[in-house]
C-alpha cells in the first residue's frame, strides 16, 4: 500500500474543481484496503470512498483519507434459469461496462449507456435513465467493513434501493443503524441480465428515435447508440465543460400536488408512477423559473438541459476554474426560484465534501 501526499484532484473530479486530497490510497485489490485499516497512522483515519468523480461537488481540500477505487475486472460468474450473472470491479468505468455487455452479447444495460462514473459508485446512487434503474439488474455487491475489516455481500433488499438512494448514501443512526455512508467501500458488483430480454422503450426520447428509424422491435444495440446520441445532444463533455451530470433529483408529488400545479402550469412536464405518485422533471421546473444558461460566478446552467451545472471557467487551471462554493451558491438559488414558485424543494443529486 502506498499513500500519496498532497495529491491534486481537479483532474479526478468531473467538475474540474481544483481541490487536494491530503492523503490519497489507490485501491486496486482487496489487500490494500485490508493494509489501510491495519496501517498504525493511516488506519485511524476517516476516509472518503473516490471513484470516477462524476458525483461530487469538493468544496475544499479534502481532509479524510481518499480511498481511490481502481479495482478491475469484467465476467461472467454464473446464470439462473433467467439471467446471465455479470460480475464488474468497483473501478471499471461504468460505461466500459454497459458496452462489454453488449459486445458479449448480453443484453438489459443498454439504456444505461454513457452514464459517467465507475461501477462501484453505481449501487450507491441507484444510478438511472430512460426507464431503467440499476436496481432492475442488480444481483448483489460484495465489499468491505472499514470499522471491522470483515468482508459482506448485499442483496438488493439489503441495499435498500430507492429513487437515487440507498443504504450507502446513509450514516449508521446509532449502535444497530444499518446506514453504510463513510463506513464501508464496494469492491465488486454482480449484475443479472435477462435472457429474456426485451427492449425498455417508454421514454419519449427514444420513442422518437424508434419512430424516426421506424423499427418496431429495436436491438439492444440499437437502444445503446440511442441512448449515446441523446445524451451527447443534451449532456456536455465533462472532459471540454466541467460538469456533475443531472445536479438535482427529480421530484416527486402526489397526483393532487401534480393536479394544482397543471392548473397553474399545464406543460408541465410530469411522469404517472407505479405506486400512484408523480414524478416532475426538475430541467423543465428550473428552466421554468429562467436559469437556462444563466451564471453565478464561474458556475453556469447549461444552456441545452437546465439540470446540468457546468463549470464555467478553465477546468484545466487551478485558479481559473470553478470552486464548489460557486456551485453551491449557484445551486441553493436556484432550489429557492423553484420553492418560490412552485412550492417544490429541489434535492441535489452529487455528494457535497
Amino acid at each position: 500500500m502506498l499513500v500519496e501526499k498532497n495529491v491534486p484532484l481537479q483532474h479526478s473530479n468531473t467538475f474540474g474543481i481544483a481541490a487536494r486530497a491530503h492523503a490519497l490510497v489507490r485501491v486496486r485489490s482487496d489487500g490494500d484496503v485490508h493494509a489501510l485499516r491495519a496501517d498504525p497512522l493511516w488506519g485511524r483515519q476517516p476516509v472518503l470512498v473516490l471513484g470516477g468523480g462524476s458525483n461530487i461537488v469538493l468544496t475544499g481540500d479534502v481532509e479524510p483519507v481518499v480511498l481511490k477505487m481502481e479495482i478491475k475486472g469484467i465476467r461472467v460468474v454464473g446464470e439462473t434459469p433467467a439471467a446471465w450473472i455479470v460480475e464488474a470491479g468497483a473501478g471499471e468505468r461504468w460505461h466500459d461496462l454497459v458496452a462489454w455487455t453488449l459486445d458479449h452479447d448480453l443484453p438489459g444495460l443498454e439504456n444505461l449507456a454513457l452514464i459517467p462514473g465507475t461501477v462501484g459508485a453505481a449501487p450507491v446512487q441507484n444510478i438511472g435513465a430512460y426507464g431503467v434503474e440499476l436496481q432492475d439488474r442488480f444481483d448483489s455487491l460484495d465489499g468491505i467493513d472499514l470499522s471491522t475489516g470483515q468482508g459482506f455481500t448485499l442483496d438488493a433488499a439489503q441495499c435498500a434501493f430507492s429513487y437515487r438512494d440507498s443504504v450507502f448514501k446513509h450514516a449508521p443512526a446509532g449502535a444497530r443503524g444499518m446506514g453504510l455512508a463513510g463506513r464501508a467501500v464496494i469492491t465488486r458488483v454482480r449484475f443479472a441480465l435477462p435472457k429474456a430480454w426485451k427492449p425498455e422503450i417508454g421514454y419519449l426520447d427514444i420513442e422518437r428515435k424508434r419512430a424516426e428509424a421506424g423499427v418496431d422491435q429495436p436491438t439492444a444495440r440499437q437502444i445503446f447508440d440511442w441512448v449515446c446520441e441523446i445524451r451527447r445532444a443534451k449532456l456536455p463533455d465533462p472532459q471540454v465543460l466541467g460538469n456533475a451530470g443531472s445536479f438535482f433529483k427529480n421530484p416527486t408529488v402526489t397526483a393532487e400536488q401534480c393536479a394544482d400545479i397543471i392548473a397553474r402550469e399545464p406543460r408541465i412536464v410530469h411522469y404517472p408512477l407505479t405506486d400512484g405518485s408523480i414524478k416532475l422533471a426538475a430541467g423543465w421546473l428550473i428552466d421554468a423559473c429562467g436559469w437556462k444558461g444563466k451564471s453565478m460566478g464561474k458556475a453556469g446552467v447549461y444552456e441545452r438541459q437546465a439540470l446540468v451545472l457546468v463549470n464555467r471557467g478553465d477546468r484545466n487551471s487551478n485558479d481559473a476554474s470553478v470552486t464548489g462554493g460557486e456551485v453551491m451558491t449557484l445551486a441553493r438559488a436556484i432550489q429557492t426560484s423553484v420553492y418560490e414558485r412552485f412550492g417544490i424543494r429541489l434535492e441535489p443529486e452529487p455528494v457535497v465534501v
